[in-house]
Order: structure tokens, then C-alpha cells, then sequence
């Protein structure tokens, strides 16, 4: 019971660090105005945190490579406290901006060691179950946390709002403190060691090209999920928070399916979800004139996003059992570098080419995503049930 408890604590430190990386998002009028800065400006705090947690992460690992783990997520959720409660009494914006860009940092080692952590205090038959849970905080920051810090920042105002944030990583980060065992460091690998491993490790290399044409296919289309729903679907912001709710608990579902499935077979959950994401895109531009087919695509989406997200967790594990952390810090760099260009080109298509090309740009790129990974041959059942089915690229480059 207290392993389990321990994985609620660590998914509690993905919804505060996720929350908080998002929350400007629901907050960028009101900040605005009071900070005297153009929105767009205002925006930067998002981007700031994103780009610090995918660019310093790989350094920072390898640099804390030998701290106990349970010490470093309990540093991690103080730097995420004490930001927060900067950012609420901060008297100018470029302060804040140096601020989310040290939360950044901290947010990005989170998901290099917390799904690993979580994976390492329960049983091993359990261990894609404890991944699972944990990356449900993705679908909980997104259907509670944020709308939770809309609503705060309406009844008083933005600066509470993050001064209240900074109480809850308080409290998790004391839950951590005192529930997750000592977790001595594993995989010690220098910042060397770390971008050597792609060299090294033809699977690796394969999964973080995976990785990336998915994350840029999904994010480049979901960015502008609302100005497809107005222009296609005559959407009302009512509408499309409902909607979007819908998606984060579909993500939520497909979850805590793939924890099951992915035990089964990891090849099969990843490619049913990706096939399942493709068809929601074409299926919202075939039937997404109507509410009826957008709840319906937000639904499959939300589903296949939430097994595709855990099963490229559970690929990184399957190609680098022996220096997973340092493989999950470059996943969560190419991760996140990969939001920013999806959003970017998105924008390009969007600016260029109109609303209705960024599902195109999304199918095309989940697209080689899904034959890079069917490119790829199968291997031998291991002992280790979460790499049942490796991806059969050569160990060498």
C-alpha cells in the first residue's frame, strides 16, 4: 500500500509541475494587464518554462547523476515552491521570466526521473501499471488543474493563484518527503555518456525519431484545435472548453488502458494508438462541420493519445533498460523541442496555407511516425515484461 501511495505522491508532483508550466495559459489577460505587457509577451512564460525543461534536462540528470532520487524530487518540487511564490509577489515581469526559466529546468529532470521512480517502488509485475498512473497527471492537470486556476485567478486574482500553487508543491513536495522511499541513483551517466547514447544505441536513436514525428504531428495539429473548431464547426468557447475536457479524459482512459496492454504487447498498444490518432484527425475533417463528430474524434484522439503517450515511455524503457533516466532525458528533450517546432511550423501552415491544413500537417507527421515504427522489426520476448516486444534496430550505430 505505501509503494502505491508513494506513486500517488510522485503523480501529485506531475500535476503541480504540469499545472504550473500550463497555467500562464488560462492567466494571460489578466497578467497582461496588470504587468503592462502585450499578451503575446505574456505568452513567453509558457514558452520559457518549455524550452528550459527539453534543453537543460540531459545536463542536469548527468550533473545530479549520483544524488538519491527522492532527494532530488523533493529539491525539485522546493524550486517549484519558491517559484511559484516569486511569481506571485514578483514586482516586474522580467523576474518572472527568470524565474519560470529555473522552474523550467526543474520541471524538465521531474520527467526524466518521476516515471522511473514510480516504476521502481512497486513490484515489478506492476511497473507499466505505475508508469500509467503516473502519466495520468497529464490528464488530470489538463481536465482539473488548469480550469482549477482559471477559477482562482477569477475570484481573486493571478497573484493568489500562483501564492496558492505554491502551497499545494508545498504540500507534495512534504508527501514525497515522507512516503517515497530512499531511491539511491541508478544508471550514473556523464553528459558525454548521454548524447553518446544514441550513437551507441541503434533502438534509442530509433524511438527518439518516433518520438519526435509524433509529437510534432499531434502538437502541431492539437495547438490549434480551437481555430479549426470555429472556422469548421462554428464552435463557441463553451463548446470547445467542453470539448477539450473531453479530450483530457479520454487521455486520461487510453492511460490507464495501455498500462494494461502495454504488458501484453508494447508494439500493438503503441501502433493501435497511433492508428487511432490518425483516424480521429481525418474523421474530424471528414465529420467536424457537426458537434456530434467533434466530440466523437476528440474522444478516439483523446483515447489513442493517452496509449501513445505511455507506450513511448515504456519504448525508452524497452531500448535502454540499463540507462532509462538518461534515455528519459533525451526523450524529454526531443519531446519538448518538439511541441515548440510543432507549434511553430503549425502556426507557418496556419498563416500560409489556412486552419484546415494543420490536420494534414498532423496526419502526414503521426503518419511516418506510425511507419517508422512498423519499419521496424520484432524481437524476442526479454525477461523484462514491459520491453515484451523491443523495436529490432541494431544496439550499435
Amino acid at each position: 500500500m505505501k509503494a502505491w501511495l508513494g506513486v500517488a505522491s510522485i503523480t501529485a508532483s506531475l500535476f503541480v509541475f504540469l499545472t504550473t508550466e500550463l497555467m500562464p495559459v488560462g492567466l494571460l489577460t489578466p497578467l497582461s494587464k496588470s504587468l503592462h505587457i502585450s499578451v503575446g509577451v505574456a505568452g513567453l512564460m509558457v514558452t520559457a518554462q518549455g524550452v528550459a525543461a527539453g534543453l537543460g534536462v540531459p545536463f542536469i540528470v548527468a550533473w545530479t547523476r549520483r544524488v538519491n532520487r527522492r532527494l532530488l524530487l523533493s529539491a525539485l518540487l522546493a524550486v517549484l515552491a519558491l517559484g511559484n511564490l516569486i511569481t506571485s509577489v514578483s514586482p516586474n515581469y522580467p523576474l518572472i521570466l527568470g524565474t519560470r526559466l529555473c522552474m523550467g529546468f526543474a520541471s524538465g529532470v521531474f520527467w526524466a526521473i518521476g516515471v522511473s521512480m514510480a516504476m521502481r517502488i512497486v513490484p515489478e509485475r506492476h511497473a507499466s501499471r505505475a508508469a500509467a498512473v503516473v502519466m495520468s497527471g497529464i490528464s488530470i492537470a489538463t481536465v482539473v488543474g488548469i480550469p482549477l486556476g482559471t477559477i482562482a485567478e477569477a475570484h481573486t486574482n493571478w497573484r493568489i493563484t500562483f501564492a496558492v500553487w505554491a502551497g499545494l508543491s508545498l504540500l507534495v513536495l512534504l508527501a514525497v518527503a515522507s512516503i517515497v522511499p530512499s531511491l539511491p541513483s541508478e544508471n550514473a551517466v556523464s553528459v558525454r555518456e548521454v548524447f553518446g547514447l544514441p550513437v551507441k544505441n541503434g533502438q534509442l536513436r530509433t524511438v527518439l525519431f518516433i518520438v519526435v514525428f509524433f509529437v510534432l504531428g499531434h502538437f502541431g495539429a492539437y495547438a490549434f484545435v480551437r481555430p479549426y473548431l470555429e472556422d469548421n464547426a462554428s464552435a463557441t468557447s463553451t463548446f470547445i472548453t467542453v470539448v477539450l475536457i473531453i479530450f483530457g479524459v479520454g487521455g486520461a482512459a487510453g492511460n490507464f488502458i495501455a498500462g494494461h496492454t502495454v504488458d501484453k504487447s508494447l508494439r500493438a498498444t503503441f501502433v493501435a494508438g497511433l492508428v487511432g490518432l490518425l483516424a480521429a484527425l481525418l474523421l474530424l475533417r471528414v465529420v467536424g462541420g457537426g458537434e456530434a463528430g467533434v466530440v466523437v474524434a476528440l474522444i478516439l484522439w483523446g483515447l489513442s493519445f493517452g496509449a501513445v503517450q505511455l507506450s513511448q515511455v515504456n519504448m525508452t524503457l524497452a531500448a535502454a533498460p540499463e540507462t532509462f533516466e538518461a534515455a528519459m532525458s533525451l526523450n524529454t528533450m526531443a519531446y519538448n523541442t518538439s511541441i515548440a517546432l510543432g507549434a511553430l511550423f503549425g502556426g507557418l501552415f496556419v498563416d500560409h496555407l489556412g486552419v484546415t491544413s494543420v490536420i494534414w500537417f498532423g496526419v502526414i507527421l503521426a503518419g511516418t511516425s506510425l511507419l517508422l515504427r512498423l519499419g521496424t522489426g520484432r524481437r524476442g520476448k526479454t525477461s523484462n515484461a514491459v520491453a515484451e516486444d523491443d523495436l529490432a534496430a541494431p544496439t550499435t550505430g
